[in-house]
């Protein structure tokens, strides 16, 4: 429930815009220039993640795809190489099939109104009328968490974001607040305050232009908004990677197919946690006639995903024979660590490459 009289919209926008001016975030890559493809791709990037690491992606994503026809035309693979490491990697999936929507069905151009951005894959209602507003300058509210937090707080909204009745009330008041009037500033203004001043932790209410207007803060209490989620705890699972090495150099990764957080993209082999290592090893390189020369054990360690945690133990495997000797199943990838490929990969398996190539290049270079 909302507690104290409606803060009216004119003068919370007001105020908001003339903080904005002076303390907004104006020099963002995504805003020069703000075109419905730059604030899409930033928006989704944003998903989730600050905005000091997306950034770099960003930037290198736009170098790479300047347009939503070059995204279109690009290799899935392209895509997810340039998100690697940046996780959610279904964003990417998204990103490239509704560049793909755009082309072929609506002529590279993006749909003139949130509702219709909003059923686009991946395309949300925050997402589109971020896209609506920032691009197209239309008026339409917007709810990334940012957001959600100064309206909690500005009208105490008890309870979690996530349940229905209080996102409900969270859409309530973005709409209401929304001015008609210089929309793309205000969406941005207000964003930015959430991200800058009005943080999780540590607001600084002594800046904030909406603190007069602000029922937390008359109440003393703007660290109890929004609600936090439930507690859970996450299921723990594991799983042992076989980094193998041939002759060449060359290690072996596996297309991810099945459904999962890192389907499409490349890993190593697996194998299952249980059955005593040697003997699961053993028959993994029967099962594909490889001739194993030796393997390692090297230090494992627990990847956090959003619905569970995933003991990871890798083994560093070696064969003598060659890569192109080897039969490993119907579509390996012979990684060539001096010459990595333009392949999308799971940030714990880019490590463990990196890793890999290192110890690698060092072994080369002793006597």
């Amino acid at each position: 429930m909302s507690v104290g009289s409606p803060t009216p919209a004119a003068t919370l926008a007001s105020r908001l815009l003339a903080w904005h001016e002076c303390h907004g975030r104006h020099d963002l890559p995504w805003q020069h220039p703000a075109s419905p493809y730059r604030v899409w791709v930033s928006e989704i990037m944003l998903q989730q993640t600050r905005v000091a690491t997306v950034i770099p992606y960003f930037q290198r994503f736009m170098e790479h795809f300047p347009t939503v026809e070059a995204l279109a035309a690009a290799e899935l693979d392209e895509v997810l190489h340039l998100w690697t490491g940046l996780g959610y990697y279904n964003r990417a999936r998204n990103l490239h099939k509704t560049a793909g929507l755009l082309v072929n069905q609506h002529g590279g151009n993006f749909p003139g109104s949130a509702a219709e951005l909003a059923r686009l894959p991946g395309i949300g209602p925050s997402t589109a009328g971020a896209i609506a507003s920032l691009a197209l300058g239309q008026r339409a509210p917007i709810l990334d968490g940012n957001v959600k937090r100064v309206l909690a707080r500005l009208h105490r909204i008890a309870g979690w974001p996530g349940r229905r009745a209080v996102e409900r009330q969270l859409w309530h008041w973005a709409e209401h607040h929304t001015p008609h009037h210089r929309v793309a500033e205000y969406t941005q203004a207000i964003m930015d305050l959430g991200a800058t001043v009005c943080t999780p932790r540590q607001p600084d209410c002594g800046r904030c232009p909406l603190h007069a207007l602000c029922a937390a803060h008359r109440a003393g209490d703007p660290l109890n908004y929004p609600g936090r989620r439930p507690r859970r705890s996450l299921p723990l699972q594991a799983t042992r990677l076989i980094m193998l090495q041939a002759g060449d150099g060359r290690v072996l990764l596996e297309r991810r197919l099945q459904p999962g957080v890192w389907q499409q993209l490349y890993s190593f082999p697996e194998l299952a946690a249980e059955p005593p290592l040697e003997a699961a090893l053993e028959q993994w390189c029967q099962e594909r006639r490889i001739p194993l020369q030796g393997f390692k054990t090297l230090p494992g360690f627990r990847h956090v995903f959003s619905h569970y945690q995933l003991d990871i133990q890798p083994i560093h495997c070696i064969t003598q024979a060659r890569s192109t000797a080897l039969m490993t199943g119907p579509d390996p990838l012979w990684y060539n660590l001096d010459e990595p490929a333009t392949i999308g990969l799971a940030a714990p398996v880019q490590a463990l490459l990196d890793q890999l190539a290192i110890t690698s290049a060092t072994s080369r270079e002793d006597p």
